[in-house]
């Protein structure tokens, strides 16, 4: 059970213009991240902003936005990042159940190209230690032009922000989302 309550967009009656961008930013749904921000309405428009950047803004494929996130979410423990993304977001980027359920250990795994897996071992480093060990950063050099590097680690950071909330106040899964 969530930590707080998660307001229903009729709690919010001052925010009309708030509530339709968030709506309209996830298909017409207000979903329990939004429904618990909405306590600080400001901080609930610039997270949507900031996530739907970072998701839709980037010079990022989808397929490798969406491999970094569902890892972000294994590491910091987040089912609701998780349920969230898989299958409903990265399915329609190529990702079978499989190959997220192989995110928990990709190391061990064959499913992920030497780009992905640079990507991979950047946001382990950047999640677990903060602190990137000058290998790893040269890795993912070869694979991406500094924009990207910017924007991968700003992708990570704000899926570390997102699933470290979403933890501490126990966001509730959404009914449709259980895995």
């Amino acid at each position: 059970m969530a930590r707080v309550k998660l307001l229903q967009p009729e709690d919010c009656p001052d925010q009309p213009a708030l509530i339709e961008r968030i709506r309209n930013g996830r298909r017409g749904n207000v979903i329990n991240v939004y429904k618990m921000l909405l306590h600080s309405p400001d901080i609930a428009s610039v997270w949507l902003d900031l996530v739907n950047v970072v998701r839709w803004k980037v010079d990022l494929e989808g397929r490798l936005r969406e491999i970094v996130i569902v890892r972000i979410g294994y590491l910091n423990r987040c089912a609701y990042v998780v349920n969230q993304h898989v299958p409903e977001l990265t399915a329609p980027e190529g990702l079978t159940k499989e190959q997220c359920d192989a995110l928990a250990d990709w190391r061990t795994s064959t499913f992920f190209s030497e780009r992905e897996r640079a990507a991979l071992a950047y946001a382990d480093a950047v999640t677990r230690d903060v602190d990137v060990p000058d290998a790893v950063f040269a890795e993912l050099r070869k694979h991406f032009s500094e924009r990207q590097v910017v924007e991968l680690t700003v992708l990570i950071g704000a899926y570390n922000m997102h699933t470290r909330v979403g933890q501490a106040l126990q966001i509730d899964p959404e009914p449709h989302h259980t895995r």
